[in-house]
């Protein structure tokens, strides 16, 4: 039984991750560590908490003592790396969390792993011949778009915010450790996910959120900025395949191919709402605000998932419209209790 350390399990993606993973990969036991900081919620792993082959712990990867004595406790044969701070309207107010999460919590997961399963560059212990760190990141680290083209993995580097710059940098620890130090690592960079489990704050929680409590629904600026959004699930298994049979040193853009800007999402939302529960008078469109934008707001992200696609056989399984009913049935049961 191989243990493999799952960073920030309790988080949106991760908790999407820790279950579906538990069951396509029986030869191995997770620890999920996680902070447990505002974003995270053991709620969200309420399926596996009793599982034989997995173990919650509550820690900090910024704390290095802590991280060298659980990897010494736990041997832990491979890292997934989700753990982050990943809130862009927070990293504007309060930065040094971002830098201290991001970057240094990083490189104290690496650090650790590389003693751990190596002897020195290029030369891997044999009981760690395999082990690997996956890293999981952004699209925001490659700045924003105009209205063509697609970001790919040789985009250059070019961050806008205090969160998408911590990001960056701990991409460029993750790579600078393959090439000094030969360590299996592999780095994936994601589109804007949605689906069960995200944190309310965020976009599409917050539509669904506001509109069923009829409070005024607040986009941002003009609501024209666009993403690409993914569905969490098909993100997860894009991670699992990268990390399975990835190339070491290589990086993996996913993304879902489904551009949609603010407006589009808020209106798509209001529409499947407007069917499944009315309102008496109205529509919840009537409920739609435009409030003041955030500063450095990126315009436009967009993903070529080429590369994972061909190498790697991956795809995505849902579309935006066969996501966001998923999603909005999962918000309408959970907003009900």
């Amino acid at each position: 039984m191989k243990h493999i350390l799952v960073t920030g399990g309790a988080g949106f993606i991760g908790s999407n991750f820790i279950p579906y993973f538990l069951e396509k990969n029986q030869d191995y036991h997770i620890v999920n560590l996680d902070l447990l900081t505002y974003a995270g919620d053991l709620a969200n792993l309420k399926e596996t908490e009793n599982h034989n082959r997995y173990t919650f712990i509550q820690g900090d990867i910024c704390d290095g003592n802590f991280i060298k004595e659980l990897f010494i406790k736990h041997q832990f044969h491979d890292v997934v790396h989700f753990a982050a701070e990943s809130h862009v309207d927070n990293s504007i107010s309060g930065p040094e969390a971002f830098i201290k999460t991001n970057v240094l919590g990083t490189f104290n997961l690496l650090d650790t792993a590389r003693k751990l399963w190596m002897n020195g560059p290029n030369d891997y212990k044999e009981n760690f011949k395999n082990a690997r760190f996956h890293h999981v990141s952004t699209d925001e680290v490659y700045g924003t778009l105009g209205e063509i083209g697609l970001f790919e993995e040789t985009t250059p580097y070019a961050p806008n915010s205090p969160y998408s710059a911590s990001k960056a940098g701990s991409d460029m620890i993750v790579r600078s450790y393959f090439h000094t130090y030969g360590m299996n690592v592999i780095t994936t960079n994601c589109s804007n996910n949605y689906g069960p489990k995200q944190h309310n704050e965020k976009l599409i929680p917050t539509i669904i959120r506001k509109a069923i409590t009829g409070e005024p629904i607040p986009i941002y600026g003009d609501g024209k900025n666009v993403r690409d959004w993914l569905y969490v699930l098909d993100h997860c298994k894009g991670i699992e395949l990268a990390f399975k049979i990835g190339k070491a040193g290589e990086t993996y853009n996913i993304g879902g191919r489904n551009e949609r800007n603010n407006l589009q999402i808020v209106n798509t939302i209001c529409e499947i709402l407007n069917s499944k529960i009315p309102l008496k008078e109205g529509k919840y469109q009537d409920l739609i605000t435009f409030v003041k934008d955030r500063p450095g707001h990126d315009m436009r992200y967009a993903i070529d998932a080429t590369k994972i696609e061909n190498d790697l056989g991956w795809k995505a399984d849902e579309n935006f419209d066969t996501g966001i009913l998923k999603t909005i049935e999962w918000y309408l049961e959970k907003f009900k209790k």
